[in-house]
C-alpha cells in the first residue's frame, strides 16, 4: 500500500515546476492523470533533446502518469476537465495567474462543484503583491530571490545553479503543500488552495545567509566553494584534482593540524577560533592548498575519512552514474517504454519500505495513452467517446 494511493490527482501543469510535483505525489501512489492540450501537449514533448522520438526533458518528470489529450479550444473540452475535477482529489496548475480563471477552471468555480478539491498553483510570483500578474521562469527566480548573488566566483560574479532549482524547489513545496490540505481535509472535509511561487520558494532557501541579513544586516558576497561562515570546509586542490573536504569543527581542526603537522596553527591567533579561522579564510585555505598539493585527490580523500572527517570528489555526471554508493543505493531504475524500450530513470530518493522493488511503476506516457481510459473510468461510454473523438475533442 503506497502512502497516496487511492488519491486521485488532475494535473494541468506543464514544463516542469508543476510536473516535478506531481511526479513526487505519483511516486507516492497517487493516480496522476495528466491532461494535455492539444494538439501538441506538455510543451515539454517538443523539446530537445529526444531519445527514441522522445524528449529528455519531458521523460525526466513524467513517470508514473497517465495522459489524456483534450483540445481545450473545441466545445465540449473544457467540460471533460471539469467532469475530471468533480472526481479528483488535487488539481496542480502552473499557468500564468489569470489563465485558469479565463477558462472557467478557477479555485472557485471547481471548489463549488467538489468542495474536498485541493486546488494548487504553482507561478512565478503568486497570486497577489505588485508581480502577481507577471510572467516568470526560474531563470528571473533565481535571480530576484537572492540565491544568484551569493553563488559564484569572486571572478565571476553571481552564477545560476546548474539545474534549474527554482522550479525544483517549487514543485517540491507543492507537494509538500497539497500532502498538508491532504491532513487537513481529514478534519475539516474540505479542501483548500494551496498557492507556491518560485520567488518565495527560492527566498525560503537563503538558510543562514538570509538570517544573516535579518539578524545582523550583513548581505554576503558570492561564496563560491567554501561555507560562507565555517572554515576549512569547501573545495581544496590535490595534485591531480580538486577534493571536498570539512574539519570545521574543534576537535577535527585539532586532529587535522596534529596529522598535518601543523600544529603551530592551533595557537596561531588567525587560526585558533572557529571565528578567526572563518575571518582569515582565504589564508588559511592557502596555506592547506600547499600541502595538499603534495599528494593525489583519492590520497587524501581516504586519509582525511580515516581520521573521521567528511572528504569526497567533485564528480562528473558519468562519475556520478559509476559510483557504487549511488547505483547501489537504489537511484538509477529501468523501466519498459513502448517506443524507447528499456529506460534508464532517476529514481525517488525516498527510501520508503513501501516502494519494494522501485518507485517506478509507469513509464512517462505518450501523448493520449490512456484518453479512453481514464475517460471511461468517469463513466463516460463509448457512444460519447467516439463522438469526442469524431469531434477532435479528445485524442486517444
Amino acid at each position: 500500500m503506497l502512502p497516496l494511493e487511492g488519491i486521485r490527482v488532475l494535473d494541468l501543469s506543464r514544463l516542469l515546476a508543476g510536473p516535478f510535483c506531481t511526479t513526487i505525489l505519483g511516486d507516492l501512489g497517487a493516480d496522476i492523470i495528466k491532461v494535455e492540450s492539444l494538439p501538441n501537449g506538455d510543451l515539454y514533448r517538443n523539446a530537445a533533446p529526444f531519445q527514441g522520438g522522445e524528449s529528455v526533458s519531458f521523460l525526466s518528470v513524467n513517470r508514473n502518469k497517465r495522459s489524456v489529450g483534450i483540445d481545450f479550444r473545441r466545445p465540449g473540452g473544457l467540460d471533460l476537465v471539469r467532469e475530471i475535477a468533480d472526481v479528483a482529489d488535487i488539481v496542480v496548475e502552473n499557468f500564468k495567474p489569470g489563465i485558469m480563471e479565463e477558462m472557467g477552471l478557477s479555485y472557485e468555480a471547481l471548489a463549488a462543484r467538489n468542495p474536498r478539491l485541493i486546488y494548487a498553483s504553482v507561478s512565478g510570483f503568486g497570486r497577489t503583491g505588485p508581480y502577481g500578474r507577471l510572467p516568470g521562469v526560474d531563470q528571473i527566480a533565481q535571480g530576484m530571490s537572492g540565491l544568484m548573488s551569493v553563488t559564484g566566483q569572486a571572478e565571476t560574479g553571481p552564477t545560476r545553479v546548474g539545474v534549474p532549482i527554482g522550479d525544483l524547489v517549487s514543485g517540491m513545496w507543492t507537494a509538500i503543500g497539497v500532502q498538508s490540505a491532504l491532513i487537513a481535509r481529514q478534519a475539516t472535509g474540505r479542501g483548500q488552495r494551496v498557492d507556491i511561487s518560485l520567488l518565495r520558494s527560492l527566498v525560503a532557501l537563503l538558510s543562514v545567509q538570509g538570517q544573516r541579513y535579518l539578524s545582523l544586516g550583513e548581505v554576503p558576497d558570492v561564496a563560491g566553494n567554501h561555507h560562507p561562515v565555517s572554515s576549512p570546509y569547501g573545495l581544496f586542490h590535490a595534485k591531480d584534482g580538486v577534493f571536498n573536504f570539512s574539519a570545521s569543527s574543534p576537535a577535527m581542526w585539532r586532529k587535522l593540524c596534529h596529522h598535518l603537522q601543523l600544529q603551530w596553527m592551533l595557537d596561531d591567533p588567525k587560526f585558533a577560533t572557529s571565528s578567526a579561522r572563518r575571518d582569515n579564510r582565504v589564508e588559511l585555505e592557502r596555506l592547506l592548498d600547499e600541502h595538499f598539493r603534495l599528494r593525489t585527490r583519492d590520497e587524501w580523500i581516504a586519509e582525511l575519512r580515516g581520521l573521521g572527517m567528511p572528504a569526497g570528489p567533485v564528480y562528473d555526471l558519468s562519475e556520478v552514474f559509476a559510483d557504487p554508493q549511488v547505483m547501489g543505493g537504489g537511484m538509477v531504475e529501468t523501466i519498459d517504454h513502448p517506443s524507447i524500450g528499456p529506460l534508464r530513470q532517476l529514481a525517488s530518493p525516498l527510501g520508503l519500505e513501501c516502494f519494494g522493488n522501485g518507485s517506478i511503476r509507469r513509464p512517462p506516457p505518450r501523448l493520449g495513452e490512456h484518453t479512453r481510459e481514464v475517460l471511461a473510468e468517469l463513466g463516460i461510454g463509448h457512444p460519447r467517446l467516439d463522438a469526442l473523438a469524431e469531434a477532435g475533442v479528445i485524442y486517444s
